[in-house]
């Protein structure tokens, strides 16, 4: 009797319990939620640069000061990613959401009020540029660190697709929209007021939203992680790391120049703002629909690394051909040709690129690799958009004000980081997919594999300091 006793109190005993990984349907609202700031936030990076020439005319300054709204914003990203790390690693993607937010709603309406002011006072709405662009690393470095806390393995890829690309979407919205609500100057102040209203709502249910699931969605999750200035001391020292942090950043910071700058790329030919902008949502459309096709097969089959590798060289060659379509005497074809492609590569290598980080990073927190790769990639942004500004051919040349150098400086530094990606398992080095392995109950320290990942002998075993 004594014996049962003793016995059934040990069933119950929670500590001899398996530990139980489940998934929740809320997860999708704090998905919904990053998705609409993300859409929001980009929208806001290009309020101005979509009509440039309007909005220069509407503040009386030139169009490359309409340029540094965006440059500034770009800057301000790098500025609060130390801050965004340490938010993330500590609280998770809940303050980090409530940041992103209360930003928003400051910047935008500060913004308005510098917009409407008589003659449209430029600092004022500078300055509400800035706070925007403060947000944006709060919500886009979240996705990884969101779709590791709250999904499982079989749907991180697709979670983290769909809230970073919703970024771009903004972007796209803005492309469109905004050339056709502001036609002439005086309409600019209306343009933002309806974006400001938009954020608004758009900020409210940030605020209710839960901060954890119950219990966590697979074993990696429950994983005790490295913590924060140990694993980005080991980081920095990882040559794989490097091997994405090079590209990543150079197509980001190139992405987002083309974007401020598409307008005056295609203007010099006598394409219209709306032409550009159709361009930009074709750029970014394209490439929604993409990566909505290869997230969910890289989920399925996990081949990241051949996935990178494919589209590395598309993008290059994409860069390439950006060169010689605006000049086309086909017109604007060849332009919404190239720019479709680009976004259809871009926008499917983003999403995979990311979840690979986290894998060969793994134990490091998510947000870690993410947010110092997404820092770069504003910041080359924000030097590029200065560099190809500053490009830009004289009035006396054929056609006046072309982008044609600009577009070469890209095309080559393009190329130049291809090679990287394609180094990674290379040179001897056994790279692992360690998440994926704790995942699947298979100790990583005990098998080989050639697909991604860290070095073995290098590695450290789940919850250890030891370096990578």
């Amino acid at each position: 009797m004594t014996y049962k006793l003793q016995e059934d109190d040990a069933a119950t005993n929670p500590a001899d319990l398996p530990p139980i990984y489940k998934v929740y349907k809320r997860r999708f609202w704090g998905l919904a939620q990053l998705v609409l700031l993300n859409i929001v936030v980009s929208w806001d990076w290009l309020t101005f640069s979509s009509v440039s020439t309007t909005a220069s005319q509407h503040f009386g300054v030139s169009e490359s000061a309409i340029n540094w709204m965006s440059t500034g914003y770009l800057f301000a990203f790098c500025i609060a990613s130390p801050v965004v790390i340490l938010t993330l690693n500590r609280g998770g993607p809940k303050p980090a959401i409530i940041i992103t937010s209360t930003l928003l709603l400051l910047g935008n309406w500060i913004r308005y009020a510098g917009t409407i002011a008589h003659g449209g006072i430029f600092g004022v709405a500078m300055f509400g540029q800035i706070l925007i662009g403060l947000a944006q690393p709060f919500c886009l470095s979240a996705p990884t660190r969101y779709s590791d806390l709250w999904f499982s393995d079989q749907g991180r890829t697709s979670a983290t697709a769909v809230a970073t690309l919703a970024n771009p979407l903004g972007a796209a919205l803005g492309q469109l929209i905004d050339s056709f609500w502001v036609t002439e100057p005086s309409e600019v102040p209306d343009m933002v007021l309806y974006i400001s209203v938009i954020a608004t709502i758009a900020a409210i249910p940030s605020f209710i939203l839960p901060s954890k699931p119950p219990t966590p969605p697979s074993a990696s999750s429950a994983t005790t992680r490295t913590p924060l200035l140990l694993a980005i001391a080991q980081l920095l020292k990882t040559r794989e790391f490097w091997f994405i942090f090079i590209p990543f950043s150079i197509y980001v910071g190139f992405f987002n120049s083309v974007s401020s700058l598409l307008n005056q790329i295609l203007s010099p030919y006598a394409f219209t703002e709306t032409e550009a902008g159709i361009a930009g949502g074709i750029l970014i459309i394209v490439g929604l629909i993409s990566s909505a096709i290869v997230s969910p097969i890289t989920d399925r089959f996990k081949h990241y690394l051949g996935t990178i590798r494919v589209l590395v060289f598309i993008v290059a060659a994409c860069y390439i051909a950006l060169i010689f379509a605006p000049p086309s005497p086909a017109g604007i074809a060849p332009s919404f040709v190239v720019c479709a492609l680009l976004g259809a590569s871009s926008f499917a290598l983003l999403p995979v690129v990311l979840e690979y980080l986290v894998e060969i990073t793994y134990p490091f927190s998510p947000e870690i690799g993410s947010t110092i790769c997404w820092t770069g990639g504003q910041f080359l942004g924000a030097v590029f958009v200065l560099v190809q500004d500053a490009l830009k051919a004289g009035r006396d040349a054929n056609p006046p004000e072309n982008m044609r150098n600009a577009l070469i400086f890209s095309a080559v530094v393009a190329v130049v980081a291809a090679p990287f990606p394609i180094s990674i398992g290379l040179f001897g080095r056994d790279v692992r997919r360690r998440r994926l392995d704790i995942d699947r109950g298979v100790d990583p320290e005990g098998r080989e594999s050639t697909d991604t990942g860290l070095v073995g002998n290098d590695t450290p075993a789940p919850g250890t300091e030891s370096k990578i």
